[in-house]
């Protein structure tokens, strides 16, 4: 008996959205992925998913063109992207299996091998310096009118505090940058921890430093707005009606700004600061089933890309401090 698989396709969704508690975009990812296999290998029915038709899609996206950048193709598609796409295929397989549906194994599917990932690291020296940059105040001014002044050196001061806190809260907690931008401001700081909604819908805890609770505070005590919103827009252009919850856009702008404030010349992003946090811990000793729980991640496997960075470092301890005979 022959099985449709856009109506299966439907129920997979369904299920990982609501069974697997998967986001909207993650969902969205997979339905396109899919329906790029189905629609380019004509696959109609379970049937119709052979390592032959497998074999021609992996063929096709090797040779398909890569991202556009300036208007320019930039090669190939990459291994990462090539590989979302068999992912797909291979969850959605097993779905089938479990539904009683005899269909390809989805082990029988390889994915393209990928070039160790490298990861962009700022050192606690750096941090420092980002967090001391971001305390300058600049009294600098562009109204005449001594009450407008004051007022921009309000608004300065207040901007300077908040994006302490936000640096102070990504090193403490390893936060993702959504996850950020979703707190609110009735955080317990009277606690060292708290709770967070992440990826999936998990919830895990977090935990907060003296420092990070010390900048929150004074941010928040120097706000007058009543915005539930953790961190807010201090731009000419905020909502002046409804939230004014920062964006995830804006705090990219702030951690980069700052970075070239303090004299940082490589590439600093919030998903940097949560390397350094991950990395920062598995130096000093914790053990990476812990600094995978404070992340989030649900695969250990995402987790141990950070150990080949502190496995440099003890190499280097190793070889500078190790006695020669």
């Amino acid at each position: 008996m022959s099985v449709d698989v856009e109506k299966m396709k439907r129920q997979f969704l369904e299920y990982i959205e609501i069974e697997k508690g998967n986001s909207l975009k993650t969902v969205m990812n997979y339905d396109r992925y899919l329906s790029r296999f189905f629609r380019e290998q004509k696959i109609v029915t379970a049937d119709d998913i052979t390592e032959d038709a497998v074999r021609t899609f992996r063929l096709n996206l090797n040779r398909a063109p890569g991202v556009k950048v300036k208007g320019q193709v930039s090669g190939t598609m990459k291994k990462n992207s090539q590989n979302y796409h068999l992912i797909a295929i291979r969850v959605f397989l097993k779905f089938l299996m479990r539904r009683g549906i005899d269909v390809l194994p989805s082990d029988r599917i390889e994915l393209a091998k990928v070039k160790e990932r490298s990861l962009d690291l700022i050192t606690v020296t750096e941090l420092f310096r980002m967090i001391e940059a971001a305390r300058t105040i600049s009294t600098k001014t562009t109204s005449k009118n001594e009450k407008r002044a004051e007022k921009q050196t309000q608004i300065a001061h207040e901007r300077s505090l908040r994006d302490r806190a936000i640096l102070e809260l990504f090193f403490s907690t390893g936060l993702r940058l959504s996850e950020l931008c979703s707190l609110n401001r009735d955080l317990d700081l009277s606690r060292d921890e708290f709770s967070i909604r992440g990826k999936g819908e998990k919830v895990r805890v977090v935990f907060l430093s003296d420092d990070a609770k010390t900048a929150i505070r004074e941010y928040l005590n120097k706000r007058k707005d009543m915005d539930e919103s953790m961190f807010i827009e201090m731009s000419r252009n905020a909502s002046k009606s409804g939230s004014r919850r920062i964006t995830p856009r804006s705090i990219e702008r702030i951690v980069k700004d700052i970075a070239i404030r303090a004299g940082i010349s490589k590439k600093v992003t919030p998903h940097v600061l949560r390397h350094s946090f991950a990395t920062d811990l598995l130096s000093n000793g914790a053990d990476i089933r812990s600094v995978q729980m404070m992340l989030g991640h649900a695969n250990i496997a995402t987790t141990q890309i950070y150990t080949h960075v502190t496995d440099k470092a003890l190499r280097d301890i190793h070889k500078k401090f190790h006695s020669k005979k």
